[in-house]
């Protein structure tokens, strides 16, 4: 589905991506670990157009997404869902216009096709009757819910999350978790998930990879990453102070 190709970014003098190779299986949930500051967010927002890396290609079922400018660029955009780190909801808006907003600037739809389409994402991330009600009385939970309902509202094939449970206890955490594993297996997208959330994340996963100094050092199993014997691995999903990984 998705194939990152000897891939390098910098931003200044700090060098991010060095050269880092990963392909993302077709309808996979494919989950991104790393330090803070790996890359992890950047190859993201590589992937949608956002940001140019200096060297390699990014290619979308043998599209190459860094070739694209303009229409096609666009056009190449429609195939995604994306769930910001912090929800990105409009304060200003309704949980309904939240969600209603991609499908009135992408679509010609009716408001009655609207309507329909909103509450069906909106009772599958279980949050029926909540139109009228604002971000601000919602909680952490609850809003991750609504962006996830909005990420999906215009059907992507691909469907990324950026640190989707940042902020929330570990009870949320997993019901998020399984949300989207339950999302996942209803409709089939192919899904990118950038997390610090370890082990939790790898109750979901069917694919992980690990970016360091700039390049993707293991790829697997969630049992198969777990059971890695490179260091660099077992320090970080294991939290350790001490080890190859500096602890500043």
């Amino acid at each position: 589905m998705i194939h990152f190709h000897n891939l390098h970014k910098s931003f200044g003098t700090q060098r991010v991506l060095a050269g880092m190779t990963l392909e993302i299986p077709d309808r996979s949930i494919s989950v991104v670990i790393g330090r803070s500051g790996a890359g992890k967010s950047c190859l993201l927002k590589l992937l949608i157009g956002l940001l140019h890396p200096e060297a390699g290609e990014i290619r979308v079922k043998g599209v190459d997404v860094c070739a694209l400018r303009g229409r096609a660029l666009n056009d190449m955009r429609s195939r995604f869902g994306m769930l910001f780190q912090g929800g990105a909801l409009f304060d200003s808006l309704s949980v309904y216009d939240n969600v209603a907003f991609p499908l009135r600037e992408k679509t010609r739809f009716s408001e009655s096709q609207i309507r329909r389409k909103v509450h069906e994402r909106l009772a599958q991330v279980g949050l029926s009757g909540i139109d009228e009600k604002f971000p601000s009385e919602l909680s952490g939970g609850m809003r991750k819910r609504v962006a996830l309902a909005r990420a999906l509202v215009l059907e992507p094939e691909i469907l990324l999350f950026d640190e989707p449970t940042t902020g929330l206890d570990p009870i949320r955490v997993n019901a998020i978790h399984q949300l989207i594993q339950d999302l996942h297996k209803q409709l089939r997208f192919t899904a990118i998930i950038v997390s610090h959330e370890i082990p939790e994340i790898f109750s979901i996963a069917t694919h992980v990879a690990m970016l360091h100094d700039g390049i993707v050092v293991a790829t697997g199993t969630p049992d198969e990453i777990q059971a890695s014997p490179n260091p660099v691995i077992q320090q970080f999903i294991h939290g350790w102070s001490e080890g190859p990984i500096e602890a500043n």
